[in-house]
């Protein structure tokens, strides 16, 4: 786990492009050898916060050329506290099983 490279980019809450059209607030990117991870932090019109998790997957074709295959999920503010929970959960049942996965950290 411990080859990522992470990229923090913190944002007013009109975000970086000036025009005050982007709802990104917050954006961390994780690259983890083909795949990249993003977790970018939005704000609704009414102020409210939710998160967008996204894999990046980049994938090569017989032909040499590639593409790139991408999931989305979208967290909203109800859902925070349990996906956090059950996430927790899981990676310390990962962390007690199979702890030679969280060395060099």
């Amino acid at each position: 786990m411990g080859n990522f490279d992470y990229e923090h980019d913190h944002r007013g809450e009109r975000g970086s492009d000036g025009g005050g059209q982007s709802d990104e607030v917050h954006s961390v990117q994780v690259k983890a050898g083909k795949r990249t991870y993003y977790f970018d932090v939005k704000a609704t019109r009414a102020g409210d916060y939710y998160l967008t998790i996204t894999e990046n997957r980049k994938v090569s074709h017989p032909d040499g050329t590639f593409t790139f295959d991408k999931h989305k999920i979208f967290l909203y503010k109800e859902d925070f506290r349990k996906f956090a929970d059950g996430l927790t959960e899981a990676l310390d049942f990962v962390r007690r099983e199979k702890p030679e996965f969280f060395e060099g950290e």
